[in-house]
């Protein structure tokens, strides 16, 4: 077992030495014992090696899509440009409160046109996280996703203060957080972990990610 670990951790050394200075790198690490479990909430731990710009490209099945954002101070912009859509490959360009941490590719319902996921995290302790996402209509345009407000639910949003992170889980979108109680001070959550995990689904104007699951732990 330790030579099984020794040699995962070098694999995981090399791909971070090896890494351009000036790109990203979306790394996971998975080290488990035949028969456990494994960590999969991860996506949203990808971030700029050296904390600075955000510029990566993601494909799925000719679909292809380049996130930018330079990730200077607590204002940015979003570029999301999409090729391979067979009407409209204009580019996205928005103004997001915060910088980009992470990024993915889905298909989350399975109808064979991906979604592209960008996971904003804001300024402050609170580092409160957004969703900037866009499905391709039957790969001809893009159309927008909408993420409701964690506080828009008052169960799932008791304890929130923050600290979010987001990932594409099997089927499903992930937003996971830690859980406050009353008295307890922003560093310091004892309310454990709270995972939401949203299903895509069609709305009147684009695509909605409505809540299938709510689970503590």
């Amino acid at each position: 077992m330790k030579k099984i670990l020794a040699c995962a951790l070098g694999i995981f050394l090399l791909g971070i030495q090896f890494a351009p200075a000036n790109e990203t790198t979306n790394y996971t690490l998975e080290v488990g014992i035949p028969g456990g479990g494994k960590k999969a909430f991860t996506a949203s731990e990808t971030s700029p090696l050296t904390g600075g710009a955000f510029d990566r490209t993601f494909e799925w099945q000719g679909i292809r899509f380049r996130v930018s954002s330079a990730n200077e101070g607590s204002l940015n912009t979003l570029r999301i440009f999409p090729a391979g859509l067979e009407i409209d490959n204009s580019p996205i360009v928005r103004e997001i409160d915060g910088t980009v941490t992470g990024a993915e590719v889905a298909d989350l319902n399975a109808d064979g046109s991906p979604e592209i996921y960008v996971y904003v995290t804001s300024a402050g302790s609170g580092s409160y996280g957004s969703l900037v996402a866009y499905s391709a209509n039957r790969r001809k345009s893009l159309s927008e996703i909408y993420l409701p407000p964690v506080t828009e639910n008052k169960a799932a949003s008791e304890g929130y203060r923050g600290h979010d992170q987001f990932a594409v889980l099997e089927g499903v979108l992930g937003h996971r957080f830690p859980v406050y109680r009353p008295t307890d001070i922003n560093a310091k959550p004892t309310g454990g972990m709270r995972q939401i995990q949203y299903k895509l689904i069609p709305g009147e104007a684009g695509w909605i990610l409505k809540v299938d699951r709510v689970v503590a732990y």
